[in-house]
């Protein structure tokens, strides 16, 4: 009998991809904190769960080749759906929409959740572990 990991572990396995990737989003805008006409952006978490978790009731990709001629949906997807430009609080004369604070605090909350995915993710294994060795 084997196991299926994505079964076993749900939607926890992307959440972690999901919270690396919008620390590597976030990165940048503070990066770009003084560059002028740098828009900052995000990840939505939501509309990401929500694909993901359609994705997998359907247990089928959601769009689909039905003839040989159509063109491949993946090569033509330019940008992340879920990648969003963050509404500045306050104007800047360099038309720069990076809020320092906000990005820090939102990059420091990004990691908590992070960490408290990993450690949901850890303990599946390790669950998975428990009932293979029969312990």
């Amino acid at each position: 009998m084997s196991i299926n990991f994505s079964k076993a572990l749900g939607l926890h396995e992307q959440a972690l991809g999901f919270r690396a990737q919008r620390a590597e989003v976030l990165a940048n805008n503070i990066a770009n904190a003084d560059t002028p006409h740098y828009k900052a952006r995000d990840l939505d978490f939501a509309s990401v769960l929500s694909a993901q978790a359609d994705q997998q009731a359907h247990k089928q990709p959601l769009m689909q080749r039905t003839n040989s001629q159509h063109f491949d949906v993946e090569p033509l997807s330019l940008a992340d759906p879920a990648l969003r430009f963050r509404n500045p609080h306050h104007a800047s004369i360099d038309q720069n929409s990076v809020d320092l604070q906000v990005e820090q605090s939102t990059y420091a909350e990004n990691a908590v959740q992070f960490q408290a995915s990993f450690t949901l993710l850890n303990n599946k294994f390790k669950g998975l572990m428990t009932a293979l060795r029969g312990d």
